[in-house]
């Protein structure tokens, strides 16, 4: 282990960057993964220490928070001997959301369903690829909504996620354990995806940094429904500690596959570089109500005015504008697509794993967007109606968009909400949906229009607890984004804050 004294230097070195700090009892918890990054680079630590003293802090919190499902230490203890890849996270603590686009080969990977309870993929997924030539040391899985359906954490099968905040609050979801374990620092990013809010409300709601990348930023691998791939696509990347540990993760992993339908537009330089840039002076739209008239709580509204009056004191241009838009043909639309999409991916497990889906092995809520989806009960016809639409509001949006460089929302309609607000018993199964539409006005918009967008952690409420602000960007610039999360970071910083039911 490196000398105490040695590691407190070089915390204090990099708090200009990433805003941490030392804390007691585990000298690298107070530090993001670049900078943990650089004391295995400079030889002050191994990897193997850095694990040792992530599974203790996943083993000291995880109990009362419930973020990590599946602990994978002796995979990560071999992983962690070596030889490891010379990346830009050689070495560092890694957490895999339990669902998505990130299997690895002999661990169990469940969705938070019982119909995956047993499922073991049999060959590492295309990003859990490009993490381990990162050089990150996978060491274990996250917690999350059944198929990532709701905007909290609360499955049946693995019990509910805990804000590190409030016990009694949601982490948000889908990717509530990946935030509630980076909040906790258990390990200082985590995995996380993003096909309504995924990423951005939990980072929201567990007051951490999440960035939604551009569609197909990443290739999600995963040929998922064809065309509805080019609407309402899912979105991988992460939550984090600090911006720069974001960007330098996305430059680590970012890239298209043969075979992709589509490819984003290629970066003009990396996003780490991107966060020691100057944004210079940016036109912002500021929305304070929601575009679909569901009502905002004075918290996320305070949240946004804040935001945008530091947005005005770095030199920025702040002008208040709403789109307006049909919430209920947006709200049919999206489900349809997601219920298409959902049956489409039962129907694959299905053949995979030689077994029939019924309704015992699902949630009620997952199990009637299941029926919904499957042949029969949306036409064909309905379904390219469904797409037609959502084109629509791409056009709208980009209209609204066009005079501006980035859109300031709220992240959510509301802060975390008590745990259980999205119950849906088997006489109600759309009862979550519901809530949760109205609880998500602004994220589930740039999956459709499949614009790059960040939850930045700048406001804590009364309560002490978290109210994450959204910055969307235009299409394909994530840069644009990084240099103002970063320069927002260093005016504002948010590291030093740390949950009651934290590793620190």
């Amino acid at each position: 282990m490196a000398e105490s004294a040695t590691i407190e230097n070089m915390v204090k070195g990099l708090n200009d960057v990433s805003g941490t700090g030392p804390v007691a009892g585990d000298e690298f918890a107070g530090l993001d993964g670049l900078g943990q990054a650089e004391l295995v680079r400079t030889g002050q630590v191994t990897p193997a220490e850095l694990l040792e003293a992530a599974l203790a802090r996943i083993g000291r919190v995880n109990p009362a928070v419930n973020a990590v499902v599946t602990t994978m230490a002796g995979q990560a203890r071999a992983t962690a001997a070596g030889p490891l890849p010379d990346g830009p996270f050689t070495g560092v603590p890694f957490l895999l959301k339990d669902g998505g686009g990130v299997g690895y080969a002999g661990v169990p990977m469940t969705s938070a369903s019982r119909f995956l309870a047993d499922y073991v993929p049999t060959q590492d997924g295309e990003l859990t690829r490009r993490y381990k030539a990162a050089g990150l040391v996978v060491c274990g899985k996250t917690n999350l909504s059944e198929f990532g359906l709701l905007p909290t954490t609360e499955p049946e099968l693995h019990g509910p996620t805990r804000n590190p905040w409030d016990l009694a609050l949601s982490a948000g979801g889908s990717s509530g354990g990946a935030a509630a374990a980076v909040a906790a620092r258990m390990v200082p990013m985590a995995n996380a995806s993003d096909s309504g809010g995924s990423i951005r409300v939990p980072a929201a709601n567990c007051g951490v940094f999440g960035m939604k990348p551009t569609r197909l930023r990443i290739s999600s691998a995963r040929r998922r429904a064809g065309v509805s791939m080019r609407i309402a696509v899912l979105s991988e990347h992460a939550v984090t500690l600090s911006v720069r540990d974001c960007a330098a993760l996305l430059d680590a992993t970012a890239g298209p596959l043969p075979g992709d339908p589509f490819v984003a537009p290629r970066p003009p330089r990396p996003y780490l570089e991107e966060t020691r840039r100057d944004p210079g002076r940016l036109r912002i739209a500021v929305s304070a109500e929601s575009p679909t008239g569901a009502p905002l709580h004075a918290d996320c509204a305070a949240a946004v005015e804040d935001a945008a009056r530091l947005c005005e004191s770095l030199g920025h241009h702040v002008e208040y504008a709403t789109p307006r838009l049909d919430a209920a043909a947006l709200g049919k639309a999206f489900a349809t697509v997601s219920a298409g999409g959902l049956a489409w991916d039962i129907a694959r497990f299905e053949r995979l794993l030689g077994k029939t889906a019924t309704a015992a092995d699902f949630e009620p809520a997952t199990w009637a967007m299941v029926e919904r989806g499957r042949a029969g009960t949306i036409s064909l016809a309905g379904y390219l109606d469904a797409l037609a639409e959502l084109q629509a509001l791409c056009d709208d949006l980009a209209a609204f968009q066009a005079p501006y460089d980035v859109w300031l929302t709220p992240t959510a309609g509301a802060p975390a909400p008590p745990l259980g607000s999205f119950d849906a018993p088997a006489d109600d199964p759309t009862r979550g949906q519901r809530f949760a539409a109205a609880y998500l006005p602004f994220t589930v918009l740039c999956n459709v229009t499949g614009q790059p967008a960040m939850s930045v952690p700048l406001h804590w409420n009364a309560d002490d607890v978290p109210v994450g602000v959204h910055f969307v960007g235009p299409y394909g610039d994530e840069g644009l984004l990084y240099r103002l999360a970063a320069q927002l970071e260093a005016a504002r910083p948010w590291a030093h804050r740390r949950p009651p039911h934290s590793a620190t």
